[in-house]
């Protein structure tokens, strides 16, 4: 297509040839209708997909960033004239970032933490029965928050599929949504390849996340819904239930109308009427969950959320995504279709229970447990296959040995005798013995330990052991907003090309608007809500308009209660080694565990005034 008379030519920056096909794709056809853009608040923030397009430039560090933003929901491609997909483009964008090495965002750590544990040793699963060629693949959260309703749905299938099988496992989404190509494919290749050596040709899923990966990916593998299958095959008979509710049709299956159509028949089989909100179906809104944006860009996640509360009008929503109903439950009425189908009158009460992390992994476990228990006679395995190579429980078992050699130091300590040599009184003499010196070299270390990224809660319980509550405090206090206010001034004069190129996540910029905007408030809210790491914190402030006057003396004044809470609480823990619990102890424990429920007070508080964060 030749450029139009008068229009600048887009520049083209060299980048792979799938990126390059998506860009050209919505650069030629993009009429600029801002049809996409009406529905979308990101659209809205970064421009139309041709425009997105013709600037694009993978060595911008906004540019990076932003698809990460995109919910990767395609409500664009549902409502677009022409039929273009821009959420192709932007997983495009996603996988050319983290080839070049700037797609590691670190807040993304928790949800590829998640997908680990589902792929691991330790929560996978699969017990294929003799003839076996169909199993049930329930996906990650819905085992965690219903395993009971996953064991009658198995059950239940089994009536008509005497040899269904199950699979406990992951089907690694996030990863491939979150643009780590490599690793999706690898992960994915190699259940697909033992379920094709096993005979295994049909999976039921009950996850859409999983049925989309299935149904691009599964080649040989068909891929089907419990949903339709239950249509055809019969629903458990739980009884009826009455009233109206609407339906949260998943972004995932947004384009998989048959689905759609069997859960809407699966829920007036139950005496129920659907009342539809206008957006459903092929133009259903995301819940929020999609494209793990809401770890980089809250506000755009809980946009969508927001949206889909207000469309309820009240009504409970039925959707049939665990992690849509997670997300959406704590917004309005929300329930998962399997909740309505074994349990409809509790259903509709709200009365059912559903179970939250940690609980969840608990769950998952006893699942397991379960399952391998029943399998007698079938093929079962537990996945070992790691792309990495290395040991997918290592963080977990580092975890356990050191909390077992905290408690081992502890006895050791207790039945040698030692503890005489611990005493305050003894300790804080050896102290005297170095004058001033004892509080200066302490202050020195704290003081240096945030430039060097070293954590600080060991030396403020050092602190507050050696020098009692009162001067644990103040020392502590000093040095720590000494040490903030040094990577202030490191990162503001020093080293501001290294901090900007490790402050990759859009979250970082955010901040830098939020302190514009609130100034100091930010710092206060930071300080108080730990929602950024606090050594990386001080530096990224560096970057800030703010002034050093207004950081130092808010640092000081909002790292205070923690400082206070944590120096009472370790100025006691010598009297516990020894088996006595002081006044002291319990003050301190208590100040610490009120410190830790700051931020979710801040989110009780938010959410019954309708409030987002500043950030």
């Amino acid at each position: 297509m030749s450029q139009k008379t008068g229009e600048a030519a887009p520049i083209r920056h060299t980048v792979s040839a799938s990126l390059r096909k998506e860009l050209d794709t919505i650069s030629e056809k993009c009429i600029n209708c801002k049809l996409c853009q009406k529905e979308c608040e990101f659209l809205r923030k970064y421009g139309k997909p041709k425009e997105i397009a013709d600037s694009y430039d993978p060595s911008d560090k906004v540019h990076q960033g932003m698809p990460f933003e995109c919910s990767l929901c395609q409500l664009c491609a549902a409502v677009c004239p022409v039929k273009i997909n821009p959420a192709l483009m932007f997983i495009e964008m996603r996988r050319e970032t983290v080839k070049s090495g700037n797609g590691d965002y670190p807040e993304h750590g928790v949800i590829l933490g998640y997908e680990k544990r589902g792929t691991s040793k330790r929560f996978s699963y699969y017990t294929l029965p003799e003839g076996c060629d169909t199993v049930f693949f329930p996906g990650c959260t819905l085992p965690g928050t219903r395993p009971d309703k996953v064991i009658k749905l198995y059950e239940h299938l089994k009536i008509r599929l005497p040899n269904l099988g199950m699979v406990l496992d992951c089907c690694t989404k996030p990863s491939h949504d979150l643009g780590k190509d490599e690793y999706f494919h690898r992960m994915f290749q190699e259940m697909k390849k033992y379920l094709l050596d096993n005979g295994i040709r049909n999976v039921l899923v009950a996850c859409p996340n999983c049925y989309k990966v299935f149904k691009k990916y599964g080649d040989k593998i068909s891929v089907k819904t419990v949903y339709e299958i239950m249509v055809h095959n019969g629903l458990p008979d739980t009884g009826k239930t009455s009233g109206a509710v609407t339906i949260h049709d998943p972004c995932a299956l947004r384009f998989d109308e048959p689905v759609h159509a069997a859960v809407r028949e699966l829920i007036a089989a139950k005496g129920l009427t659907v009342e539809e909100m206008p957006h459903h179906g092929v133009k259903t809104l995301c819940c929020g969950e999609g494209g793990s944006v809401g770890f980089l860009a809250p506000e755009l996640s809980k946009n969508w959320g927001n949206l889909r509360k207000k469309e309820a009008e009240g009504k409970r929503i039925i959707t049939y995504c665990a992690g849509c109903a997670n997300f959406l439950g704590p917004l309005t009425p929300t329930s998962h279709v399997l909740d309505l189908l074994f349990e409809p009158a509790s259903t509709m009460s709200g009365d059912v229970k559903v179970s939250k992390a940690p609980l969840t992994y608990w769950n998952r476990l006893q699942l397991k447990k379960q399952l391998q228990k029943s399998s007698q006679g079938a093929r079962t395995r537990e996945r070992m296959f790691a792309v990495d190579g290395e040991n997918k429980k290592g963080g977990m078992l580092k975890r356990v040995v050191f909390l077992i050699l905290v408690i081992a130091a502890i006895v050791a300590i207790r039945f040698s005798g030692a503890t005489q040599y611990l005493e305050q009184d003894r300790l804080r003499l050896l102290i005297q013995v170095y004058g001033a010196l004892a509080p200066l070299i302490y202050m020195l270390v704290y003081t240096i330990a945030p430039s060097l990224f070293l954590p600080g809660l060991p030396l403020t319980i050092a602190g507050g052991i050696l020098f009692g509550p009162f001067w644990g405090v103040v020392y502590t206090i000093t040095s720590a907003t000494l040490g903030a206010c040094l990577a202030f001034l490191i990162s503001r004069y020093i080293a501001r090309d290294w901090v900007e190129k490790k402050l990759k996540s859009p979250r970082w910029k955010q901040l830098d608007q939020g302190v514009e905007k609130h100034g100091w408030k930010i710092v206060a809210f930071t300080r108080l809500i730990p929602i950024f790491p606090f050594n990386l914190l001080n530096y990224a402030f560096g970057l800030t308009k703010i002034t050093f006057l207004s950081y130092a003396a808010t640092t000081f004044i909002f790292m205070l209660p923690a400082c206070i809470a944590f120096i009472v609480f370790s100025s006691s823990l010598l009297d516990l080694v020894k088996g006595r619990v002081s006044p002291a102890f319990l003050i301190g424990l208590g100040l610490v565990v009120l410190v830790s429920l700051i931020p979710l007070f801040y989110q009780r508080y938010k959410a019954k005034k309708g409030l987002t964060d500043p950030l």
